[in-house]
């Protein structure tokens, strides 16, 4: 993971967490890794991944168990608000840079549509599924 400078190091872990919860490379109730593990996968410091731990758990994505570990939260309503909202961040990430090319708004959704598909058939040829006869 590389990190940039315009926001604390831990911000951008929750960032990242958050990801992997809501993709289900994190998958819900499943175990964490440890936070010297996460470190040394991350090349951050442990201190820095136990803030952005205790971030999640304050938010809920998270919670600990004194014996056990850290487990990812099994609320699939809490994971669902969490995937909205990152959806938002990246729209308006989307609508920001296309109106900074001067792209218009009928323009911008068009694009949006094409790779939408494009990114279905590549999905569909990965499978195998190439539909040729």
């Amino acid at each position: 993971m590389e990190f940039d400078t315009s926001s604390p190091i831990w911000e951008q872990l929750v960032a990242e967490f958050s990801r992997r919860i809501v993709t289900r490379a994190w998958p819900a109730g499943g175990r964490i890794s440890g936070v010297r593990e996460l470190a040394s996968e991350l090349g951050v410091n442990p201190n820095t991944v136990q803030r952005a731990l205790a971030e999640m758990e304050r938010r809920g994505l998270c919670r600990s168990e004194r014996t056990a570990g850290r487990f990812v939260t099994s609320d699939e309503q809490v994971i669902d608000e969490v995937r909205a909202r990152l959806a938002v961040g990246a729209a308006d990430d989307y609508v920001h840079r296309a109106r900074g090319l001067g792209m218009s708004r009928t323009r911008a959704r068009q694009l949006i549509e094409e790779r939408w598909n494009h990114d279905d058939h590549i999905r569909t040829v990965a499978r195998g599924e190439h539909g040729d006869a």
